[in-house]
């Protein structure tokens, strides 16, 4: 897949959707590599575009002591490697504007994490790249208000801009997805992408560590791809119960072939309305 044509998909003409998956962080050459190999796999079964998730590092941890990586360089190269070994494209998520040229060197997309989206700094270094950028929307924001900081992209003179959704904050631990905010942001003429696993997170638990709802993966996948969205993120481990960041979240990888298959046929119904 060409990730240049990415940010060139429009909700109105693209018949499939396309996917972002892998571990919420990268914790060794072979777990990466494994889930990397079985979602190849299976895209290339059921024709999805495949872009492979997984973060060098984890900024934004509840308490110290929290699992946040292996090392910056170490995950980088591993997941190069995953986009050599299968060629595929790669995402992972910038915290400071200093990393986007370091990161830009091992992967394909920048993501921009969801409270950083409005940070300009981040936003100007990773355009600087030349890279795709993905910013996720805030969950303090209105969907309307995610065209500044695509416009602080564009502005910088990178047009390979898409936003993703992650819900937004309900109540002090829960998150909830507007689907409304699908259209409202196709309208600014980018990809959207929703987040499935993040928008059922369970966040500022009292044990310091995120809860979430795994059960519903599949009613917030069906109901994205009925609204149209452009693509889905999900993050995707084999040992969910044992993985070192967002376990509670994240959709066992033996579930993702059934799972994916569901959307597809989703997907062809909703085009053939079109």
């Amino acid at each position: 897949m060409d990730i240049n044509l990415i940010p060139k998909i429009k909700h109105t003409g693209s018949k499939q959707f396309f996917l972002l998956a892998g571990p919420c962080a990268i914790e060794s050459e072979d777990m990466a590599l494994r889930i990397a190999e079985h979602v190849v796999r299976i895209t290339g079964k059921l024709k999805i575009p495949f872009i492979f998730k997984g973060s060098y590092r984890k900024a934004n941890r509840s308490r110290i002591d929290s699992f946040s990586g292996i090392g910056d360089e170490k995950a980088l190269k591993i997941l190069r490697k995953a986009g050599e070994t299968f060629n595929i494209p790669t995402v992972t998520d910038i915290h400071a504007a200093n990393e986007a040229a370091m990161a830009a060197e091992y992967v394909d997309v920048l993501q921009i994490p969801a409270f950083l989206c409005r940070q300009t700094d981040i936003l100007m270094a990773a355009a600087q790249t030349e890279k795709v950028i993905n910013i996720k929307k805030g969950q303090f924001l209105a969907p309307e208000a995610m065209l500044f900081a695509i416009n602080k992209v564009r502005d910088c003179g990178n047009s390979k801009v898409m936003v993703t959704d992650r819900g937004i904050s309900y109540g002090y631990q829960d998150l909830i997805v507007d689907y409304r905010g699908i259209p409202a942001m196709q309208k600014f003429d980018v990809p959207v992408v929703l987040d499935i696993t993040h928008s059922l997170q369970q966040p500022n638990q009292l044990s310091g560590v995120t809860g979430g709802k795994p059960e519903l993966i599949e009613t917030i996948a069906r109901a994205g791809i009925a609204v149209g969205v452009d693509g889905i993120f999900i993050e995707t481990h084999f040992d969910c119960a044992n993985a070192k960041s967002d376990g509670a979240n994240m959709l066992q990888l033996d579930l993702l072939e059934i799972l994916l298959t569901k959307l597809c046929r989703i997907r062809e119904t909703v085009m053939s309305f079109e």
